[in-house]
């Protein structure tokens, strides 16, 4: 009690923070029992004229929103997620987000790709759900493209309102008549109001067109640094700021209607454009490819979660879900992959980190305690 009580008395002596944002602030921390954030000033703090991230208790935060391993429930009710990824020339990323989906706890993934990826998708794991209906320009005539955008979004939308989110974007790839289609599905989804990850080459397709997530407050955009300083020049027409990243994180956040952005880096960042948080936990040196891949299968696990959490409890005014499931996601992914590189060190492969994604929540939250 006594660290919340200090808390308190530091976050009302932070006057640089704006009303709206100090009352949200208050909020996270009180309907997680005082202990979902804890205070970090940056610099010195009111003093220097900064907004500064707040250190999420991330332990906490996925403790309240895993659910219990229950044998009354039924196939599905652990989530059920969908990655809108995979081309000819990328397979392993939405195997990646699939699949760690399933390693923390989700019950079923499914992998919508193009024709070419599907086989080799499916050779990975039995486990995922694989379904090719995506195309790409080379097998599409221009007088057939129109029919076939048609028929691709028809073979997604029905099964759309099964999933508890999507993940779009990892292996995506930048062909044209591609990204045509998934901006079709994204507009679906949103309608529909799924929440979205967007992540990788999904990425590339909001930075060129913003209407897509701009005020859907169930996107989640999940860049590294370069993605970053592309969605800050396009959207702020300004580089990148180290010196004020929370400031600026916040205000892209905004700038972009309050979807929830989760900046990748030394540090996490994450801001739904009212509060920025802070992840710091200890990962891994090793910076093999795919890491971000987890990171986005985890997102939509824990942000469904967060989502269904809310719903059982009726609570309107609880704090957002996409916020709590990029906290919680974050976190763990650092976990699994501090585990595996203690373990095999130079040699970490993503493989590795996912493989440590169950052992990693388990230490946390063991199963037979829910």
């Amino acid at each position: 009690m006594n660290s919340w009580i200090n808390f308190s008395s530091c976050l009302e002596n932070h006057l640089l923070l704006s009303s709206p944002i100090y009352r949200r602030q208050l909020f996270l921390i009180r309907s997680f029992g005082g202990y979902c954030c804890k205070a970090h000033m940056e610099g010195q703090g009111a003093a220097s004229g900064k907004i500064t991230a707040l250190e999420a208790d991330a332990e906490t935060v996925i403790r309240k929103i895993t659910p219990v391993l229950d044998p009354r429930r039924h196939k599905g009710q652990a989530g059920k997620i969908a990655v809108i990824g995979g081309c000819r020339e990328y397979t392993g990323a939405p195997y990646f987000a699939a699949i760690s989906a399933l390693k923390i706890g989700a019950d079923l993934s499914h992998v919508f790709c193009t024709k070419d990826a599907s086989p080799v998708i499916k050779g990975y794991s039995p486990e995922l759900i694989v379904h090719p209906v995506l195309e790409e320009s080379y097998s599409v005539r221009d007088d057939e493209k129109a029919s076939v955008a048609k028929r691709v979004l028809a073979e997604v939308s029905k099964w759309m309102e099964r999933f508890d989110c999507l993940v779009v974007g990892p292996g995506l790839g930048r062909d044209p008549f591609l990204l045509d289609c998934v901006s079709d599905i994204m507009k679906h989804a949103r309608k529909s109001n799924i929440p979205t990850v967007i992540d990788g080459d999904g990425l590339f397709l909001v930075t060129s067109n913003l209407d897509l997530v701009k005020g859907y407050h169930l996107a989640v955009l999940t860049p590294n640094v370069n993605e970053y300083k592309r969605l800050i020049e396009k959207a702020l027409n300004t580089e990148v700021n180290e010196d004020d990243a929370p400031e600026q994180l916040l205000s892209l956040a905004k700038c972009i209607g309050g979807v929830t952005i989760l900046r990748k880096g030394n540090s996490d960042l994450v801001s739904d454009g009212v509060t920025v948080n802070k992840v710091s936990n200890f990962g891994s040196p090793r910076r093999c490819g795919g890491q971000g891949d987890i990171l986005s299968g985890c997102v939509a696990v824990f942000s469904s979660w967060a989502r269904s959490s809310n719903k059982e409890m009726d609570d309107k005014s609880a704090s957002s879900p996409m916020m709590l499931g990029c906290i919680a996601g974050s976190s763990l992914l650092r976990r699994a992959a501090s585990l595996a590189f203690a373990d095999k060190k130079r040699a970490t492969l993503t493989s590795d980190i996912i493989e440590c994604l169950g052992k990693s929540l388990e230490d946390m939250i063991p199963a037979e305690q829910g």
